[in-house]
């Protein structure tokens, strides 16, 4: 009789575990998404014609707002002269507050799509779609996207129309964890370069396509984050690369402007997906890996006039104290609420 009643707890106390582990998942594993709903327009006309969108994969928000000090030089200058530039003179700016796991894939989504991830993209690794999603990509005319193999494809893959999406992307191979990523970002622009080339070309297609309005430009930088992981944030790679970005978006602002005439209808948008902590890793909720840097400037933003006198403008706290922008109100905002910024 013992034996029977001790296999008979041990059996209850296996099937209780069992009904356990499952509720878990029935109650947390089930999409967020609601699908069937009717699309809505608003018959207003949009402040801008285009949007242009950089997402700096892996940059923290402290290490592109405050000054960088060269202890061996002894001298402190900025990382990215061209972004601060903006944010004393054009820009909304702030600090963009993601949410775990603080990985690629799911800030990505809660960016561009406006939710954060369906918990079932676990069982893909985070890479494609466990279940379809709207996205900015997707209600747009027509978006180009360009960048890594990794991002791109799943904002192509969910699109209602295959040949909204275009995408330019490296080769997988590309992504060598052993060796500076910069290059990375160096193919960005370069072939951006290339595709301004191409519609500025007489009886384009594709410049035809670039005049339209409701078009998305979509600019993956992926260095950052692969030299973050290689050398740590506070390496040289890690800065320099911080540099190399600065000036590739210069470079392609430049290239925007002139090939619409400075018509002052685009908007632009720099973020990042998730920041990294000193040991080169992200994933979880400590602080670095969950501030992000924004700036938004161009058509439809409100530029942040400088405070008088030296006062301290509203949103700042003890985080942003050392990035000397204390007269320009710091407007932060939850990931998920750049996607309806952008729309």
């Amino acid at each position: 009789m013992i034996p029977a009643t001790r296999n008979g707890l041990l059996l209850i106390g296996v099937l209780f575990h069992l009904v356990y582990l499952l509720s878990i998942f029935d109650i947390y594993f089930r999409s967020p998404l609601v699908h069937g709903m009717t699309p809505h327009r608003i018959p207003l006309r949009a402040p801008a014609k285009r949007l242009v969108l950089f997402v700096a994969d892996g940059l923290r928000a402290d290490k592109i707002f405050e000054p960088y000090h060269n202890q061996t030089t002894d001298t402190t200058d900025e990382l990215a002269p061209f972004l601060l530039n903006k944010v004393r003179t054009q820009a909304s700016w702030g600090v963009s507050h993601t949410r775990v796991p603080t990985e690629s894939r799911p800030g990505h989504v809660a960016a561009i799509a406006g939710f954060y991830e369906d918990v079932s993209a676990v069982t893909k690794g985070w890479k494609m779609n466990p279940v379809e999603f709207d996205s900015v990509f997707n209600e747009s005319r027509h978006t180009w996207s360009f960048g890594s193999p990794d991002i791109l494809p799943m904002f192509a893959h969910g699109a209602t129309d295959k040949n909204k999406v275009d995408t330019f992307m490296y080769p997988p191979e590309f992504e060598d964890f052993s060796g500076n990523g910069e290059r990375l970002d160096t193919w960005v622009f370069d072939e951006a370069d290339r595709f301004f080339d191409r519609a500025a070309e007489p009886g384009s297609d594709l410049g035809r396509m670039m005049h339209q309005d409701q078009i998305v430009f979509f600019f993956h930088l992926l260095g950052i984050d692969t030299n973050g992981h290689g050398f740590k944030p506070y390496s040289p790679e890690y800065l320099n690369n911080v540099r190399h970005v600065d000036r590739g978006i210069k470079r392609l602002v430049d290239r925007f402007e002139q090939f619409y005439g400075d018509d002052g209808e685009t908007a632009y948008v720099f973020t990042a997906d998730h920041g990294m902590n000193d040991r080169g890793a992200h994933g979880d909720g400590h602080p670095d890996n969950t501030r992000t840097p924004l700036i938004a400037w161009g058509a439809g933003v409100a530029r942040t006039l400088p405070t008088a006198d030296g006062q301290t403008a509203p949103g700042h706290t003890a985080f942003s104290q050392p990035w000397k922008l204390d007269a320009y109100e710091r407007k932060d905002v939850n990931q998920a609420d750049i996607a309806p910024l952008m729309s």
